[in-house]
C-alpha cells in the first residue's frame, strides 16, 4: 500500500449556533497528512488555553470521518452522513455524553493544485440537552517540509 506523508498547515474553524447566538472558534496548527489509496489521515497537536497538549487524529474515508483526541481532553467521534453517533467527551472537569447527527460531509482532497477542505454539518446534544447546530470546516494547505 503506497502512503504519502507531508507536513501541512491546518486551520480548523467551528461555528456553533445556540438559540440564534453563534459562537466561532479557529485553531491553526502544523500537522502531518498521510494520503493512502482509500483514506487520508491528518495528525496534529493543539495547545489548549491552559498550555496543555491535545493530540488530534482525523481519519477521512469515503463514507465516514473519525476524530480522535487524546491528552487533556479525550474523545472519539465518528461522523456518517444521515446517521446518529454517540461518544463520551472527557475533560478535566468531568465527562459529557454526546449524541451527534451528521447532516452532510463534503471533502475535497489536498492536491498539488488546491488546498484540501473537509466540511461537516451536524447537530450535537450534550447530556440530553437541546441540540445545537455545528459547522466544522477543516482546511489543509501544503507546508514546506522542514525535515
Amino acid at each position: 500500500m503506497e502512503e504519502r506523508s507531508k507536513q501541512v498547515a491546518v486551520e480548523l474553524k467551528t461555528a456553533i449556533e445556540d438559540n440564534g447566538q453563534k459562537e466561532y472558534n479557529t485553531i491553526r496548527e502544523t500537522g502531518r497528512l498521510y494520503q493512502q489509496a482509500n483514506m487520508d489521515v491528518l495528525t496534529y497537536t493543539e495547545t489548549a488555553e491552559d498550555g496543555s497538549q491535545i493530540s488530534n487524529m482525523i481519519t477521512i474515508h469515503t463514507d465516514k470521518v473519525s476524530v480522535k483526541r487524546t491528552g487533556t481532553v479525550q474523545m472519539h467521534q465518528t461522523f456518517r452522513e444521515q446517521k446518529l453517533s454517540e461518544n463520551v467527551f472527557q475533560h478535566p472537569h468531568g465527562k459529557i455524553h454526546m449524541e451527534t447527527f451528521t447532516d452532510a460531509i463534503n471533502y475535497q482532497m489536498l492536491t498539488e493544485q488546491q488546498s484540501g477542505v473537509l466540511a461537516i454539518d451536524y447537530t450535537v446534544s450534550l447530556n440530553g440537552q437541546e441540540e445545537r447546530a455545528h459547522q466544522l470546516t477543516l482546511t489543509i494547505r501544503p507546508k514546506e517540509d522542514s525535515q
